[in-house]
């Protein structure tokens, strides 16, 4: 049983070895172009937020009359520049053709309550209306110009404060901010990014054990059909589910070698860029060790067994190459989502998200990153994962066994 599984194996690996697509999928892909893609993310993410922080600020103010202050602390800040506006109606327009990045609407408002201009017995309060286009997530318009205004008004505070004949800072901070709130975290600072970041490394590792997994089933099944090689095969005296299980080890392998590689891309990149990293990343970073790399890498192993099984048995049903990428084509969704899962707040590994095929592993693979994963719940994951990864290997012998499916027209 060995022997005719093992030549099976053989003869299809030799195969698989010889298509450029599979090789890219399987090799290129995770161990070349990942880390590529995220240099590149990384490197246009910090120039971006370099270009927002620097840029030229074109700005209009509208009732400085009221507090002449503003003007004066925008107009000595680097980086703003004053733009003329007629009135205040223009302004979202304005904004909206790029002639301004913000434009700052000041209305004093008396704080006992009376309006302005009648009797007022404190000094009166101005609220600041900021105006500017809040889409663009690398905007920083909004923190640039709170510095600002920030700045201006811890001014205008100790003058006020003097005034009154508080001159201490000491009781000037005491005054302004009676009640302070201190925050101290309990969760270590792995266990903080880890929650942030650890759900987009599972997603990266799932999504490429499936590609990398995808093009070999297509072309042992499908493409075999398509070549007419398959009745060829069938005619050697090796039991079917002998052919099945050397043409799923093939699959499995090949998925297996996708999510190994992503991982040792990943790893590469981060041995030679990570010292850039620094600080707390950096430090989240070196405190993953070998074992848990060695257990995400055995959780990755049912994973792929089951896309081997799943994809192989699509694979077996299709009578073209083509057929069969148009049966996979919706498949990406039904892994992406799982998948997917990990990344959203609130969703946590338990015993009832352990027996989630792909989410499973994604969330475990998370907490793993996080330095919290309760060992316990392996079992759960790797047993379920096992059980569904059988049972689809099982549909699939079954149906290589039809004729009808084998030789449908």
């Amino acid at each position: 049983m060995r022997s005719s599984i093992a030549t099976v194996f053989r003869k299809e690996l030799l195969e698989v070895a010889r298509d450029r697509r599979t090789l890219f999928f399987m090799i290129a892909m995770p161990l070349l172009l990942i880390p590529l893609l995220i240099q590149i993310t990384t490197d246009f993410m910090k120039e971006a937020e370099e270009e927002a922080a620097s840029a030229m600020l074109d700005y209009a103010i509208f009732g400085d009359e009221h507090l002449p202050e503003v003007a004066h602390a925008f107009a000595s800040t680097p980086k703003f520049a004053s733009v003329p506006l007629a009135d205040p109606s223009e302004i979202p327009a304005a904004i909206a053709d790029g002639r301004l990045d913000l434009a700052l609407v000041i209305v004093p408002v008396a704080s006992s309550g009376d309006a302005v201009g009648g009797s007022v017995q404190y000094p009166v309060q101005y609220l600041v209306e900021l105006h500017y286009n809040n889409a663009p997530l690398s905007s920083k318009v909004k923190p640039r110009t709170k510095k600002v205004l920030d700045a201006l008004g811890a001014e205008l505070r100790r003058d006020r404060l003097e005034k009154q004949g508080i001159t201490e800072v000491a009781v000037q901070q005491a005054v302004i901010e009676p009640v302070v709130m201190v925050e101290k975290g309990t969760a270590p600072m792995r266990e903080v990014l880890g929650e942030r970041l650890g759900g987009m490394l599972p997603y990266m590792f799932i999504i490429f054990c499936f590609l990398g997994a995808m093009y070999p089933a297509i072309d042992l099944a499908a493409g075999e059909k398509e070549r007419g090689t398959l009745e060829t095969l069938l005619l050697v005296p090796i039991p079917r589910h002998h052919v099945v299980l050397g043409k799923f080890l093939v699959v499995f392998t090949a998925g297996v070698v996708a999510a190994v590689l992503t991982l040792v891309g990943l790893g590469g990149w981060l041995a030679l860029q990570g010292s850039e990293l620094g600080g707390d990343l950096g430090a989240v970073l070196s405190a993953i060790g070998l074992t848990d790399l060695v257990l995400i890498a055995a959780m990755l192993i049912p994973t792929a067994a089951i896309f081997a099984s799943l994809l192989l048995g699509i694979s077996i049903y299709a009578k073209s190459f083509k057929e069969a990428q148009s049966y996979i084509a919706p498949l990406n969704m039904l892994v992406i989502l799982p998948a997917f899962l990990a990344m959203l707040p609130g969703v946590e590994l338990d015993w009832k998200t352990a027996s989630i095929p792909i989410t499973n592993v994604s969330l475990a693979i998370k907490e793993l990153i996080k330095g919290t994963m309760d060992y316990s719940m392996l079992v759960v994951i790797l047993g379920s994962s096992a059980v569904l990864a059988g049972a689809l290997l099982w549909a699939s012998t079954w149906w290589f066994g039809r004729e009808e499916v084998l030789f449908r027209q």
